[in-house]
């Protein structure tokens, strides 16, 4: 058997909408202000889209930026993985629109669903194409329009999501010591009635019922949720880097999914890592799902965190319960 190709990250583009919805905007729609917010969840302001914008729209803007760094054309993709709990639509697959989009000519695709593991999962997803040598260029796509599921007369989940893309390119990558190294995850189903939209699917079909129910946004048991994240981030953590013969001190950086302050601050603490190892940019982006991972990175590569060598550790739970880490070391 041949040898397995070690697999990097070679470019990212991320993409966020214009338009702001800020905790002031929120006070005047529910009953919450900015003191309340920030306090519970740290998150100041989020990217809303404007109507008639998709999921696609923002996943193949972000596309375009990663070929751009890249400076490669799409036409050298060999697949497309758009991770998303929010496609366009039930079929055709985002990942078919944004082939369409950006002109993808010889690249297959599909979507893949984990909540908010999602963009973790496509990467390995992703990575087990190059690594076999199946594929020499593969994107992953995390990208989200909660605004679309969200009930913006419910205090506990509108203040949380806002919307965003990020994709990543996937290549065999010429120095063994940098790339994806690897990974750890799991799905808990039992904790599937903690955070699901029940809605619109082949159980609950669309009807004037399922629409007067609200069932069409997102409902969440949100003191399930944070103690089951609590919990599985940092134990997931620990474990990745025990099985690599690694500690906290050891990494560089550490890349948690956007949901909630208090969550990142306790799986840091238990890592015992210090703030500037932390990458937090949940204040200024919300919760966006699939594309909190990549947003989180694209901050960590401006502010000169994330760079060449950095030793990184990504982390995520979300609805399912899925989780999922990824242990890398940055590769430009």
């Amino acid at each position: 058997m041949s040898k397995l190709q070690r697999v990097k990250i070679s470019a990212l583009g991320t993409y966020v909408p214009p338009r702001l919805l800020t905790n002031a905007d929120l006070a005047k729609m529910v009953d919450t202000n900015d003191e309340w917010i920030m306090s519970r969840v740290g998150i100041r302001e989020r990217h809303i889209v404007d109507k008639g914008v998709g999921t696609s729209d923002l996943a193949a803007e972000a596309a375009r930026r990663a070929l751009a760094q890249r400076g490669i054309a799409a036409s050298e993709l060999d697949a497309i993985i758009v991770a998303t709990v929010t496609p366009d639509m039930m079929f055709p697959a985002t990942a078919c629109l944004v082939q369409h989009k950006i002109g993808a000519s010889k690249a297959w695709g599909f979507d893949l669903s984990a909540g908010c593991s999602q963009f973790v999962y496509a990467l390995q997803v992703g990575a087990q194409f190059v690594q076999t040598g199946a594929h020499k260029k593969v994107m992953v796509i995390g990208a989200d329009v909660m605004s679309s599921i969200i009930d913006y007369t419910d205090r506990a989940t509108c203040v949380l999501f806002g919307d965003g893309a990020g994709a990543a390119i996937l290549e065999p990558s010429e120095d063994d010591s940098l790339g994806l190294i690897d990974f750890l995850h799991e799905v808990d189903g039992s904790g599937g009635c903690s955070l699901y939209m029940p809605g619109g699917g082949s159980l609950h079909p669309s009807s004037h019922e399922t629409v007067d129910k609200k069932m069409h946004y997102v409902h969440q048991d949100g003191a399930a949720v944070f103690k089951f994240a609590v919990r599985k981030m940092a134990e997931f953590c620990v474990e990745t880097l025990k099985r690599n013969g690694l500690t906290g001190n050891d990494l560089d950086l550490m890349i948690p999914h956007q949901a909630n302050l208090r969550i990142i601050s306790a799986t840091a603490d238990r890592l015992k890592l210090p703030p500037e190892k932390v990458v937090i940019n949940i204040d200024r982006y919300g919760n966006t799902t699939g594309a909190t991972i990549p947003l989180a990175m694209q901050s960590a590569i401006d502010d000169g965190r994330l760079k060449k060598g950095t030793l990184v550790l990504l982390a995520a739970v979300g609805a399912g319960f899925t989780t999922g880490t990824t242990l890398l070391r940055w590769a430009y």
